[in-house]
């Protein structure tokens, strides 16, 4: 099959997207079939270093918006008419209605800011006036797809919830679990402590740890509240990796006598972060919503005990080989930490993890991409189990 896939704007530097469209480049490659990616074109972007924010964001539209569909129009015309297109952001919904309906699919990673959007509080993804607009506009476009890949069941689920309130009913949607855009393994303390020399992080004093953005859903105040909540029972450091530690949070940290605990290790390499996952006592996920949670797979296949929100979809990404807590009481994320001085309690829960871990294989996420777009199963055996976990993004 010749396929092509629809992957996001190369200035908005959404490396998880980029992930996921070379992991089914990959994927589809090992399979033996012809796979291009198509990415809008950054034309009026290169006059600026990020279109994330400002004017320069406006001009990002230009590309993204009125130039590239141009393009996808003529790309197409080159393209026999059995291709098959996938976009692999729904983010990029606008882009189904340049594509032929009857071969084009998309990925929905979550419905958290089109929720956000229209009002819903329990997304945690409050938007602007423009922004408001745009979510519609995302979901009005996404709903005209015919083929649907949700990353969870809760995403299925409030996408039919939304679908619903605008009387269309799902086609042929369906779960297809994230597979890992990377490799994750635990990672030998000696090697490890090379590999952290410099973050200020100390291997040999015990640390919880949290991987995420600054975002309000992520709930990075909680690992403050509840070591806080902890007292003299837990005297070791907080490790933030992802994006840099915000003043508001270092703020509270000390209102609370802790910030002199609180260490940031901000965009750490992929080898370092496999290192900070693997040394921890604990990996904190107490997020609010979220679409699917790649970190606490990551957090298990490197043999780390998980605490995670109870809120969807927390426990289905767990598979049950983690605790979960509310994420407004830190009290309650305080008492699951001491549940891990318990030895039986932590090896079983790491020994689970590790069993978790192989249902969120890429071979496993591409099988069922294949079974959603139609394609005969028939000689890709080979080539998905070739499929491993590497992806290595582009410099």
């Amino acid at each position: 099959m010749h396929i092509v896939l629809v992957g996001n704007y190369r200035k908005d530097k959404q490396e998880s997207m980029e992930r996921f469209a070379l992991m089914m480049e990959t994927g589809f490659n090992n399979a033996g079939h012809t796979v291009e990616i198509w990415r809008p074109t950054v034309f009026f972007g290169n006059f600026f270093k990020a279109t994330n924010g400002g004017i320069a964001k406006w001009f990002g539209y230009v590309d993204k918006w009125i130039l590239f569909p141009l393009v996808l129009r003529m790309k197409k015309l080159s393209r026999s008419k059995e291709t098959l297109y996938h976009v692999c952001d729904h983010s990029n919904s606008f882009y189904v209605t340049h594509l032929p309906e009857d071969r084009t699919s998309i990925t929905c990673h979550d419905v958290l800011a089109i929720r956000g959007g229209l009002g819903h509080e329990d997304a945690y993804a409050p938007a602007s006036g423009f922004g408001k607009y745009m979510q519609r506009w995302i979901l009005s476009n996404l709903l005209k797809a015919k083929k649907i890949a949700c990353v969870s069941q809760l995403t299925l689920d409030q996408l039919t919830e939304l679908a619903a309130a605008k009387g269309k009913r799902p086609a042929h949607w369906r779960v297809i679990h994230n597979g890992f855009n990377a490799d994750f393994s635990p990672v030998g303390r000696e090697e490890a402590r090379a590999l952290l020399k410099g973050t200020g992080v100390n291997i040999d004093e015990p640390y919880i740890f949290h991987v995420g953005s600054r975002q309000l859903r992520k709930n990075r105040k909680m690992l403050i509240d509840m070591v806080h909540a902890l007292g003299d029972q837990y005297k070791g450091k907080i490790v933030y990796a992802g994006f840099d530690v915000e003043p508001a949070l270092y703020e509270h940290a000390e209102k609370l006598g802790l910030k002199d605990r609180v260490i940031a290790v901000p965009k750490p390499p992929h080898e370092i972060l496999s290192a900070l996952y693997s040394c921890s006592y604990a990996f904190i996920f107490p997020s609010l919503s979220e679409g699917f949670g790649w970190p606490v797979i990551e957090a298990q296949a490197c043999g780390t005990p998980v605490i995670a929100s109870s809120t969807a979809p927390m426990p289905e990404v767990s598979g049950g080989a983690a605790l979960h807590a509310d994420p407004q009481k830190p009290e309650e994320f305080a008492a699951a930490l001491l549940k891990l001085a318990d030895v039986a309690t932590r090896e079983e829960l790491v020994k689970r993890g590790h069993l978790n871990v192989t249902h969120f294989t890429p071979a496993i996420m591409m099988k069922a991409y294949h079974q959603m777009l139609g394609i005969p199963e028939d000689g890709i055996t080979q080539g998905i189990h070739e499929h491993n976990r590497s992806v290595v993004l582009p410099q």
